[in-house]
């Protein structure tokens, strides 16, 4: 007790004004927005223009394993292993919209639907029967279909091309602009759409470049071989 007060009281109270505050959440946003935006597009740089600066054309779409040999197996294990975390996880955010757009369709087509509106507890789980046979038929014939037309670099390149702009470029631009309320025509307001346009058009030089590959592989592959 001190000054008729608890210890623990006493200690929590002290806590309080010792202990720094977080710092506000947008700081930290912007910090690790800032690394991470940073490490990847110096790291993607790096393996787009030392490779094709040494390989030109003939650049491998895997650096590890394009070469022809697998040695060290534990790194290319490694590397797999990365890819499968980073794909699984982009997976589920990606596919989140597709699979809400259909579910709340159906439920307005279908209202009184005991399979697409059911819900079943199981314990602390609930299972609706029309989303899990619709999410996992979805994942089936989406595997089923890369499986087929193994692209990896092609497809993933005209993804990446259609999806950069907008999503990294044009709606965080327009967002910025309206939050920060900045004065069309200003020098601020200039180089943002000027970064906009140049953006753009490196977007489309990609996706046509994975167009023609992607039409270059299908003429030359068979199904479900790997060619990429």
């Amino acid at each position: 007790m001190a000054n008729g007060a608890p210890w623990g009281v006493v200690f929590y109270t002290t806590s309080l004004d010792t202990l720094k505050s977080s710092p506000p959440e947008n700081k930290v946003m912007k910090t690790a927005t800032t690394i991470g935006i940073s490490a990847s597009t110096s790291f993607y740089m790096l393996c787009g223009l030392l490779g094709y600066a040494a390989f030109g054309n003939d650049a491998p779409g895997n650096y590890l394993t394009g070469f022809g040999f697998y040695d060290p197996f534990w790194l290319v294990d490694i590397a797999n292993l990365c890819i499968v975390i980073h794909l699984i996880g982009a997976y589920q955010v990606i596919v989140q919209p597709i699979f809400a757009f259909v579910e709340n369709w159906s439920r307005k087509k279908w209202p009184e639907s005991r399979f697409v509106n059911k819900e079943y507890a199981f314990g602390n789980y609930r299972i609706n029967l029309f989303r899990l046979i619709w999410r996992s038929t979805y994942v089936l014939l989406v595997t089923l279909v890369a499986m087929m037309f193994p692209f990896f670099n092609a497809f993933l390149a005209l993804i990446g091309s259609t999806t950069f702009w907008p999503l990294t470029v044009y709606f965080p631009i327009e967002i910025y602009i309206v939050q920060a309320k900045i004065l069309k025509s200003s020098f601020r307001w200039i180089w943002l759409r000027a970064l906009c346009l140049v953006c753009l058009v490196v977007s489309g030089l990609a996706a046509a470049g994975s167009i023609r590959g992607l039409v270059m592989s299908v003429q030359t592959s068979k199904l479900f071989l790997s060619v990429s």
